[in-house]
């Protein structure tokens, strides 16, 4: 039989190809060769897209400026931010270094938190897309690899551990910021469903 490829979903996984079908919220469809969810449409679901990454915005830009952590040992002290640190690599040679901390680190979850807005943002409202709307949300999807805000946390978390027994760290807002920052993400991507998505950008 011929068959419309728009009518296909390819698990990300195994790239079996299924025929795609609308789901009722809360329903989920699942691969049957590898149990990747395909399909997992959940009521208001763009709405709330929409909110967290609002919230994972303004806790990156605080997250930015914010104190990141204060070390003491023998009376001396200092404190500093991300964007501090990042400046701090900002002359000589080792300058890209900074570029690539702010990008990684800040720059693309930002911009991420930014292509879905502007994708979800009129669907959530019951309106047509925006004009290259389907272009942010590829890019959004094809920059979430290099969007490393959560391995950024953990490597930090690592890295106290190994200061623990050589100097007094205390922790400051920012720090903080990024350990609820990873909670949002993580709230953000229990309600995306990439096809239903893709369907609404075309339906509408």
């Amino acid at each position: 039989m011929n068959v419309d490829p728009a009518d296909l979903i390819a698990c990300p996984q195994c790239d079996a190809l299924y025929r795609a079908t609308h789901l009722p919220d809360g329903k989920r469809a699942t691969c049957v060769r590898c149990g990747t969810v395909l399909i997992s449409p959940r009521e208001r679901s763009f709405l709330h897209v929409v909110a967290f990454s609002f919230t994972g915005m303004i806790l990156m830009i605080g997250a930015i400026f914010f104190p990141f952590l204060e070390i003491s040992t023998r009376g001396l002290s200092h404190e500093s931010s991300i964007f501090g640190v990042a400046m701090a690599f900002s002359d000589g040679w080792i300058a890209p270094l900074a570029f690539f901390v702010l990008s990684m680190i800040v720059a693309l979850p930002i911009f991420r938190f930014v292509a879905l807005i502007y994708t979800l943002w009129p669907l959530a409202n019951g309106k047509p897309a925006w004009k290259h709307a389907a272009t942010m949300f590829r890019l959004a999807e094809e920059s979430q690899p290099w969007a490393m805000a959560e391995i950024f946390i953990i490597g930090t978390a690592v890295a106290l551990v190994k200061l623990g027994g050589l100097a007094k760290v205390s922790l400051g807002p920012a720090f903080w910021a990024f350990c609820v920052l990873i909670i949002v993400i993580a709230l953000k991507n229990s309600f995306v469903s990439k096809w239903t998505i893709w369907d609404a950008i075309e339906r509408k």
